[in-house]
């Protein structure tokens, strides 16, 4: 009797209109997550602060859109487990879109506080919750390069925030956002739930595994913390490095002037590439853990090269954060394990979650730096926090599961 030979999934199977509708949504998001970064310091001047108020309500201003991301992580990430992938992209967008718009017409930052609070509320949904789908709908060869179409196109996201901001103002450039949102609500309608999450409803009945279990059982609590622990280097990057890109320009003595946008610009052009990268990289390997390694790797060079002290002009330090960002492209592709790693009873809630709470480490990682800096310099301060965070990286990183490959129809007992 011959042997059948599996056919394999073609190519074109990635960009479908899920796909293509997630990448558009991640576009959004980014955009909208990002543009505080962007805005931070000529919104606040607008609004009438001191340089040094700048900085220190700029950083508890962006807190509160991280405190918004924790929380929601967890609320859509359950309700994507109970009522579907596609219903928690619909209510993050509407969220978050309108509280971007609002954030075009604030006129003190109590309330700019509020609204960056609610914006990072609804935008904890969209990246986990499109992730997961994605995840569920290709086929398991065609994961990594799924993950590498909607992050290359959603981090592009930072790069239209950053132009929006240059050819209008940052009012305009919060109003852009919110419409894109509204816009993406239309087209998410045509996108359908996924069948994995459908067979898993139908299998579950009245017993639904409770989210908390997620930390009352052992082997979930610390597959969840590796996933978490993998990413610590990315957001580290974006919100200390990057976000503070002009502090560490003074400390390192470049006399031009270098502005925080900036630098978050060239190192999401560097992301854009490098999530890219990291997809293809996991296929070509054939092993997620491998390819994070080395983009891991690859980010402490960066960060060793910028603590160094050895940069000494501005188009030194961008070229230094193009490759930060590139490096750090492996956000998409974490979110990626981690979906692999549990069951489709908890899928939603644990990538929703894990995605924003590694966004959230800010709020510890950036008071550390604050309260560091001011006996040990700017310099000494990233590098303390930076050892911390890549040491619990690579820790995390040893011994967890490959998932390259795996089935996802399966449920979490």
């Amino acid at each position: 009797m011959t042997a059948v030979t599996p056919v394999q999934p073609k190519l074109s199977a990635v960009f479908t209109l899920p796909v293509i509708v997630a990448s558009l949504g991640y576009f959004v998001d980014v955009y909208d997550l990002l543009l505080f970064n962007i805005v931070r310091v000529p919104s606040l001047k607008d609004l009438g602060l001191s340089e040094e108020e700048i900085s220190q309500i700029g950083a508890n201003i962006y807190n509160w859109q991280q405190a918004g991301l924790l929380i929601g992580g967890f609320l859509w990430g359950i309700l994507g487990d109970k009522l579907g992938r596609r219903s928690v992209l619909f209510g993050s967008i509407l969220t978050y879109s309108l509280a971007n718009i609002a954030c075009g017409f604030t006129q003190n930052v109590e309330i700019y506080s509020v609204l960056r609070f609610i914006a990072g509320f609804g935008l904890a949904g969209e990246l986990g919750a499109g992730i997961t789908l994605i995840a569920e709908i290709l086929p398991k060869e065609l994961r990594g390069y799924g993950a590498s179409v909607v992050a290359s196109v959603g981090l592009a996201g930072a790069i239209a925030a950053f132009f929006a901001v240059k050819l209008t103002d940052w009012r305009m450039a919060y109003f852009i956002g919110g419409g894109m949102g509204l816009i993406l609500l239309i087209l998410r309608v045509n996108v359908l739930e996924s069948i994995v999450f459908n067979k898993s409803l139908e299998k579950r009945g009245s017993k639904p595994v409770p989210w908390w279990t997620i930390f009352t059982s052992w082997s979930r609590f610390v597959r969840y913390m590796r996933c978490m622990g993998i990413g610590l280097p990315t957001y580290m990057v974006i919100g200390i490095y990057s976000t503070f890109g002009n502090e560490f320009a003074k400390a390192l003595g470049i006399a031009e002037e270098v502005q925080a946008g900036t630098c978050v610009l060239y190192t999401y052009i560097g992301v854009v590439t490098g999530d890219f990268f990291s997809g293809i990289l996991s296929q070509w390997l054939h092993s997620r853990r491998k390819a994070i390694l080395l983009m891991m790797l690859m980010t402490l060079a960066g960060v060793a090269w910028l603590l160094s002290g050895g940069i000494n002009n501005a188009t030194t330090l961008y070229i230094c954060y193009v490759w930060l960002g590139f490096s750090i492209g492996y956000i998409a592709m974490f979110l990626t394990t981690t979906a692999e790693q549990f069951g489709t009873n908890l899928r939603a809630t644990v990538t929703t979650s894990v995605a924003n709470n590694v966004r959230a480490t800010v709020l510890l990682t950036l008071p550390l730096f604050q309260f560091l800096k001011k006996d040990s310099g700017v310099l000494h301060s990233g590098a303390i926090v930076g050892a911390l965070c890549f040491s619990l990286a690579l820790l995390s990183l040893w011994r967890m599961e490959e998932t390259y490959g795996k089935e996802l129809d399966y449920e979490e007992n």
